[in-house]
């Protein structure tokens, strides 16, 4: 039997749906399974002797459970003027002004200068700064408590997770977590900085967020229950 090539794109008419999806071929599957990620990417993870028509077929067995999946994933949000972002979360408009300068907060107001062709750019940068020295601030603020310092805090924009830290010590977070409410944002980065002394998630990792963060099953399930909509946004 040919042997896939590694990934291909392949698209599909499921149901009466168009669907894009990655045929990704892997040595560790041991079946076929199909995966949609927050912003609605489907991928389909196949055995490595699998053939096309194999995973094709898989993948229109499939169809009623895709449709549904996508059909209910959230609209997006671009970023232009009049939508409405939820930073930190408390909402705020875009709000084009080209004879300002930069880009600034206002009453409930995201006010942005410049060309209108500009301004998802502008919009994406400015919430990554945002994000930054939120992250930073608030990492450094809780690594003091442990008698720690950060080594580095930086900004990404991963489909699946919301931090992580390295074993050197250095911190990464989802610039989208600037969306989700404030006691969101800590529990997440208090979770991360509990990390730089336990690199596991046992016992004693989780009494170090605790008393970094107490009552974290609270934004543990807000993320289960809603992170997938900060993913719709830009």
């Amino acid at each position: 039997m040919p042997r896939l090539p590694d990934d291909q794109q392949i698209r599909l008419s499921l149901s009466g749906r168009n669907v894009a999806m990655a045929l990704r071929p892997s040595r560790r599957a041991k079946r076929i399974i199909l995966r949609i990620d927050p912003v609605g990417t489907v991928t389909l993870v196949v055995p490595r002797r699998t053939s096309r028509d194999e995973a094709v077929a898989f993948a229109r067995s499939k169809a009623e459970w895709l449709n549904d999946r996508l059909a209910a994933l959230p609209a997006p949000v671009p970023f232009a003027e009049g939508a409405e972002l939820p930073l930190l979360g408390r909402a705020h408009r875009i709000r084009h002004a080209p004879g300002t300068h930069g880009v600034r907060l206002g009453r409930g107001e995201i006010v942005v200068a410049g060309e209108e062709a500009h301004l998802p750019r502008r919009v994406a940068d400015f919430l990554r700064r945002e994000a930054r020295r939120e992250c930073a601030e608030r990492a450094r603020r809780f690594a003091r408590r442990l008698g720690l310092n950060v080594a580095r805090v930086s900004i990404r924009d991963p489909k699946s997770r919301w931090g992580s830290c390295s074993h050197k010590g250095h911190l990464s977070f989802s610039w989208r977590l600037i969306l989700a409410p404030e006691w969101v944002l800590d529990y997440v980065i208090a979770h991360e900085v509990a990390h730089l002394v336990e690199m596991n998630h046992g016992p004693r990792f989780w009494r170090l967020v605790e008393k970094l963060y107490p009552d974290s099953v609270r934004p543990r399930e807000w993320l289960r229950r809603h992170g997938t909509r900060l993913h719709r946004y830009g």
